[in-house]
């Protein structure tokens, strides 16, 4: 049995208006078994590229329920549930909207991207050592001869 989290919206009688399409959807939550991950990369061919939660990346598959009806895009997330025999493939199970993926990210269960720098924007080098000034020496590891007398 899915857990599921719903609007107080839905529960109201009369004529519903959307808002939005948060109230069309209904929030899917992980279970045992399943992992939240990020798209990498569409490959093509039913395929998708996964970097999940747990760090492994996997190549996951768009279910036939799903292949036409929910399109996917690069950096959506998606539930996936790895396979038992080989866990670095994993079948897509369900991919959350815009709002249910801000939700999943405020409320722990997926961290939110790290922002990566523009690609014209290069970190400034470190500073250089002077060339008119001689490397300090190494300290001396073992200790100086002594003299027998």
């Amino acid at each position: 049995m899915r857990r599921v989290l719903l609007s107080s919206e839905e529960i109201e009688l009369g004529k519903r208006k959307v808002l939005n399409e948060a109230h069309l959807k209904e929030l899917v939550l992980p279970q045992e078994g399943e992992i939240l991950g990020r798209v990498v990369k569409i490959s093509g061919g039913n395929q998708v590229i996964v970097a999940c939660i747990d760090g492994v990346t996997r190549l996951s598959r768009i279910r036939g329920k799903m292949k036409r009806r929910m399109w996917i895009r690069e950096r959506d997330i998606v539930l996936v549930a790895p396979w038992d025999f080989d866990n670095k493939r994993a079948d897509i199970i369900w991919r959350y909207i815009k709002d249910h993926a801000e939700w999943l990210e405020n409320n722990g269960y997926m961290t939110k991207p790290e922002a990566k720098p523009a690609a014209g924007v290069v970190a400034a080098p470190a500073a250089a050592p002077a060339v008119d000034q001689p490397a300090p020496e190494p300290a001396a590891a073992t200790a100086p001869p002594q003299e027998i007398q």
